[in-house]
């Protein structure tokens, strides 16, 4: 175990601290631990701090909550990303408002050559489930990270395209990683351990409330090379997220939609105000980027013969009889729980058999 976890995770419980100030408090004293160990006669010299801000960081306060938050990571078998660490992302670590430090669950390489943000609307339409799903397809020769919120909608197909794809996938959580916002996205969020994972800057017992996803946002933003808005309505989370990441210099591309289109309103508005490149396809954005392919690609593994269980079976055999059936009918059908019937829809979409449809529709590839 880091030797030094206790102050870093004690830095982010100083009161009145930012990240901003937070990394500017370890620079000037050296270090994380020698922060916590400077006398309050010398922190107070540090230029903007002074005599009234030293006593308001209650320190051994900071510590001692840090204790409680450590045994809680022990126990979730949590991770952390200190902004120090090699493994913290690179890109994020030139973001001035950048987290000190990430609570991470998963097998995530945070630092790929290529790094792309994939957002939007959470009620898309078949378009923007069709165009997500072909970008992540096409992006696979390049090997990117994608990154996205684990939300309904885009957020959702993106990190299901990726999975499929053999491509790493990260979320970024409005919430403390004790618990999966969407519920839903449970299953999804295990298989994405496999091969990425999950990050939060929030500490146990963090609600994923509405305030806490525009903070959200600016990591999945600061994250990556380019955001890519795919649907979005003039206003939303997926705007945030695209100005934020102009903010940090980085690229925003966007795809166009019909101009009568609600939920193409953000995107067109985002290209016709210049604040990001319009694009049509995995090489508009390729051009955009620069980028070249990686020497060895992934490939989906594809089975010939699919090996299915008991339950597994008769949901198949349930779905296939209409060319579309909702989350609900199946669930009936089956005499399941609604969260049974999502975690095997899943398995099934991951051995290739079905796929989901706009609204928590699923048919038969």
């Amino acid at each position: 175990m880091d030797d030094n976890l206790q102050y870093k995770i004690a830095l982010k419980k100083l009161n009145g601290v930012g990240a901003h100030r937070a990394k500017k408090l370890v620079s000037y004293a050296g270090g994380v631990k020698e922060l916590f160990e400077l006398s309050d006669r010398k922190l107070a010299l540090i230029p903007g701090i002074g005599t009234l801000i030293v006593k308001k960081l209650e320190r051994t306060t900071a510590m001692r909550l840090a204790e409680e938050e450590l045994r809680f990571l022990e126990k979730k078998q949590l991770k952390t990303v200190f902004f120090l660490d090699e493994e913290y992302p690179n890109r994020l670590r030139y973001c001035d408002d950048g987290p000190v430090l990430l609570y991470s669950k998963g097998n995530m390489d945070l630092n790929k050559p290529y790094s792309v943000s994939i957002v939007g609307t959470r009620d898309c339409t078949e378009y923007g489930s069709r165009i997500t799903e072909r970008l992540v397809e096409e992006l696979r020769p390049y090997d990117p990270l994608i990154v996205s919120g684990l939300a309904y909608g885009i957020d959702t197909i993106s990190h299901r395209s990726a999975i499929h794809q053999g491509l790493q996938t990260v979320g970024v959580l409005g919430n403390s990683l004790d618990r999966i916002y969407p519920n839903s996205n449970r299953s999804l969020a295990e298989k994405m351990l496999e091969n990425g994972g999950l990050l939060s800057e929030f500490e146990s017992g963090t609600q994923p409330d509405r305030m806490n996803f525009p903070q959200r946002n600016r990591i999945v933003a600061g994250m990556s090379d380019v955001t890519i808005v795919v649907e979005s309505g003039v206003k939303g989370g997926s705007m945030i997220t695209a100005r934020l990441a102009t903010s940090y210099n980085r690229d925003v591309a966007a795809f166009p939609g019909p101009i009568d289109a609600p939920f193409s309103a953000g995107c067109n508005y985002l290209i016709k105000t210049n604040q990001a490149a319009l694009i049509e396809s995995c090489a508009d954005l390729i051009y955009l980027m620069g980028w070249q392919k990686e020497e060895s690609t992934h490939s989906p593994q594809k089975q010939l013969f699919v090996e299915l269980n008991e339950e597994e079976q008769k949901l198949f055999e349930a779905l296939k009889d209409n060319k579309k059936q909702s989350l609900d009918n199946l669930s009936l059908k089956c005499d399941w729980t609604v969260s049974k019937t999502s975690t095997i829809l899943l398995e099934l979409e991951f051995k290739g058999l079905i796929k989901t449809l706009p609204g928590k529709m699923y048919a038969v590839t």
